[in-house]
């Protein structure tokens, strides 16, 4: 029997093909794998409102499984609607990382219960951000002002060089305080310090009293390398970045190919 009783799930790129959908044969799998007592987590950069409506159609309310949102900045028990962990961006860096992302030309958002809010006119890197999320953006006069709630990231978005630009000039100034880095070419995630998916899942697994041994992780991007060189099996789809796969204890189909339900067949449900 598997010995694996957990699986981590990045979204985009992995969980969800590239019309971002989760296709037929992959939520059989991850159905069937919670029918025989294991969790699923969805791991991503989207907001916690980004990922509910895939949470909802993988019922991970009614199996028990958990959303760990923001990078890792927010965990939550899906079924019971609590929240585990939750770290959040010093309020009194608001202002100054406003200054100097208008200094950079870049936009700037942030999130909401349920919506984007935007500090910037809105671009098509944003409208894109709202596609994957389906969350409805909300652009704003005052944007220091307007964010009188905790704050669990800000996304900078622009052209790539801008971003690239960007992100050593944003560490220069915040990397004391904050984890800055690009999770696309044209998006910079600016996040609490020391977070990432990696950190936030050993709090996870605290929680569920198991260790990394027992937890498979999938994913393709930049931002899931610490999660899976921490898992007890650490799995990049085919369509993972090149460095992504030099790392992962196994390289499934693409996320076209269903490659997440490949995992669980051979892996948690043998």
């Amino acid at each position: 029997m598997s010995t694996y009783d957990v699986i981590v799930l990045d979204l985009d790129g992995t969980l969800t093909n590239s019309k971002k959908v989760i296709t037929p044969k992959t939520k059989e799998a991850l159905l069937k794998v919670q029918c025989a007592g294991k969790k699923v987590v969805l791991a991503s950069g989207r907001p916690t409102g980004g990922v509910v409506y895939l949470a909802d159609e993988l019922r991970l309310d009614e199996f028990g499984g958990y959303i760990l949102s923001f990078n890792g900045g927010h965990i939550i028990n899906y079924a019971e609607g609590k929240v585990i962990y939750n770290k959040i961006v010093p309020r009194e860096l608001t202002e100054a990382i406003y200054r100097e992302t208008l200094k950079a030309g870049l936009g700037i958002i942030t999130y909401a219960d349920s919506e984007i809010v935007a500090g910037t006119e809105v671009d098509a890197y944003m409208e894109l951000e709202h596609k994957i999320t389906r969350m409805p953006i909300r652009k704003v006069d005052n944007f220091v002002e307007t964010i009188d709630f905790p704050v669990n990231k800000y996304l900078l978005t622009g052209e790539p060089d801008k971003v690239l630009a960007a992100q050593e000039h944003m560490r220069e100034v915040f990397g004391d305080k904050m984890n800055i880095f690009r999770s696309e070419p044209y998006f910079l995630e600016m996040m609490p310090q020391s977070i990432d998916k990696a950190y936030s899942l050993g709090i996870l697994l605290e929680y569920l009293k198991t260790d990394r041994t027992h937890m498979i992780c999938c994913g393709d991007g930049f931002n899931d390398r610490s999660m899976i060189q921490m898992a007890g099996l650490g799995v990049a789809m085919a369509n993972a970045q090149d460095e992504i796969k030099e790392i992962a204890d196994y390289i499934t189909s693409s996320n076209d190919e269903d490659g997440v339900a490949e995992v669980v067949y051979k892996f948690m449900l043998t």
